[in-house]
């Protein structure tokens, strides 16, 4: 169960084994009272995914560094920037100087290395995304250069969309390959996380869950993010369990 976090861990976004992470999107929150939806959040986890769209890399528009900045003023959660736009490299340091903490970037739009190289001498946790469309494996060369990979398991640009169940083949494959070569990368999945689709993924090798509608818009925001980690703790347990039985 989750439980209050006093503060951030310095090691985010690197997660310890068994260790997991719900991380609120305020994509799904009501933009009206936005100190108070994250402050909803806020004793139940220590990392808020924020999604940026620019109408370009996708057909949405959301925030620019001025809405983080303003985030940062009331919060010391971990700020994870979802890049979802089409010329990164233009932003990063404006997002860092806002108060990003870790920023993610789409393998899609090119010049990773380069990215990946811009975060880390700015000192942003360092993300890769990879669409739906895209194999998974075009992120590998990527792996060593990043502190998190992001699978996403619905289309981005929107919330509230169905989760897409072919995601889950693709973690696999991301954790088998993170294992291959010994490094401390965590997978975050992001689309259609709820209860009911967060194990599978767990299974899978994700360790850091982000969820929109199926926190914000529970009734209780606390509640929907224990219920969520709860289901990947099931998960991962049963999968400890088999794998253990299965042992000759």
């Amino acid at each position: 169960m989750t439980t209050e976090l006093a503060s951030t861990p310095p090691h985010l976004p690197h997660l310890a084994p068994g260790e997991i992470r719900v991380a609120p999107s305020i994509l799904s929150a009501d933009f009206g009272t936005l100190a108070d939806e994250i402050a909803s959040v806020a004793r139940g986890t220590d990392w808020l995914h924020v999604d940026v769209m620019d109408a370009h890399f996708v057909p949405n528009l959301t925030i620019g560094p001025p809405v983080v900045a303003s985030i940062r003023r009331h919060t010391d959660l971990y700020l994870d920037c979802h890049l979802m736009i089409a010329e990164p490299w233009r932003y990063l340091e404006a997002f860092q100087k806002a108060g990003a903490d870790a920023a993610s970037v789409h393998v899609e739009v090119g010049r990773t290395e380069e990215l990946c190289s811009t975060m880390r001498e700015l000192g942003l946790g360092t993300g890769v995304v990879v669409n739906p469309e895209t194999p998974v494996e075009a992120a590998f060369a990527y792996l060593p250069l990043i502190d998190y990979l992001l699978v996403m398991s619905v289309h981005p640009g929107f919330g509230g969309q169905t989760f897409m169940p072919e995601s889950v083949r693709k973690v696999e494959r991301a954790r088998a390959e993170i294992s291959r070569l010994c490094l401390d990368v965590t997978i975050q999945v992001d689309g259609g996380i709820d209860r009911d689709t967060v194990g599978a993924m767990a299974r899978a090798g994700a360790r850091c869950f982000v969820a929109g509608s199926a926190v914000f818009g529970a009734r209780d925001h606390r509640e929907a993010m224990r219920a969520i980690e709860e289901g990947a703790r099931v998960a991962l347990e049963e999968g400890a369990r088999v794998a253990l039985e299965e042992q000759p």
